[in-house]
């Protein structure tokens, strides 16, 4: 087993206090997902993936549960070495079906985790091992394509990027195709992107996966405000922000938003933000996609389609494209 964990140069929590109130400085108001992720925001997630609700990870864990075999048959294509790269890797709880299958399989690859959360990369340094021994695992913590361009320079062996999770869906279609584009211009013809979609389906089964009765999201949400108190010398008191949520069927677009509850002054370092009474403050998307939606990001970003994997009740893809 073969851990190297790389950290990134660049000052994060400059970076987060800058975009922080860049945001907050914005009409209307919005804060960068990316940042729901600390120690907290990871462990509040992991109890999302656990409600009843979240049907989102139940498909995809059914997908790489049941259909591993096949995505390696796919992955594998010539038989040549090559790089798995995934893309806000979290605790590798599904990729790890399919690493156990490529490791059956006797192919030569490297695992490469890209999160932008070093305590997740920690936690599969100290776990993963345990778990597949034998395995040779890079740790790349840091922004994705920062960290996609260092595992370009680690080896030029074709790339098989995972993007799962229906993470493309935390971003509206526009931002979707510009995400696609700069990493089709990362990677190289024949290389390989796998990425997991969450299906159009009937509006109020994806607006109770991000409107819990328990109120486990509204806590993810509101774990930012607490996250930018500790980190970034805010006073946000979260008794006066509460959390909506709600869905579009014909766009796909499922939002979240902060209400502020009063008019109030909030102080981040030596800055201060007003807000507004009922102000809305736009913390997520959760794009969902048709079929042809798939197919037309693909086709428009530079990549071919070449399969597709479903669960049985048809929630959810996960769809394998190659660089054209």
């Amino acid at each position: 087993m073969t851990t190297t964990t790389i950290e990134t140069t660049t000052d994060q929590k400059t970076q987060f206090l800058q975009e922080t109130l860049t945001g907050l400085q914005s009409e209307p108001k919005f804060m960068l997902s990316k940042y729901f992720y600390d120690a907290t925001g990871d462990r509040i997630f992991q109890q999302i993936m656990d409600m009843e609700e979240y049907y989102l990870t139940n498909a995809e864990m059914e997908i790489l549960q049941y259909q591993a075999d096949q995505l390696s048959q796919a992955i594998a294509a010539d038989g040549s070495s090559f790089d798995l790269i995934e893309l806000g890797a979290g605790d590798a709880t599904k990729s790890i079906h399919l690493l156990n299958s490529l490791m059956s399989s006797n192919l030569e690859f490297s695992y490469l985790p890209i999160d932008i959360s070093a305590h997740v990369i920690d936690d599969l340094e100290e776990n993963l091992p345990k778990k597949l021994p034998g395995l040779n695992m890079t740790g790349l913590n840091g922004d994705y394509f920062d960290m996609l361009k260092r595992a370009a320079e680690l080896s030029n062996r074709r790339k098989v990027v995972l993007f799962m999770g229906a993470n493309i869906g935390n971003m509206n279609i526009a931002d979707a195709e510009k995400f696609c584009i700069s990493l089709k211009e990362i990677l190289s013809p024949n290389d390989f992107l796998i990425i997991g979609f969450d299906l159009k389906k009937n509006p109020q089964k994806i607006l109770a996966a991000y409107n819990d009765q328990a109120g486990i999201t509204k806590s993810f949400n509101l774990n930012l405000l607490n996250r930018i108190n500790k980190e970034l010398d805010g006073n946000f008191n979260l008794e006066y922000f509460d959390h909506y949520a709600s869905y579009d069927p014909a766009s796909g677009a499922c939002k979240s938003y902060l209400i502020s509850l009063k008019n109030q002054i909030v102080n981040i370092g030596n800055q201060a933000v007003h807000f507004a009474e009922n102000e809305h403050v736009y913390m997520e998307i959760s794009q969902k996609y048709s079929l042809a939606d798939i197919d037309q990001l693909a086709e428009k970003t530079g990549f071919k389609p070449l399969q597709r994997f479903f669960d049985q009740n048809q929630y959810f893809v996960d769809a394998i494209w190659k660089v054209d």
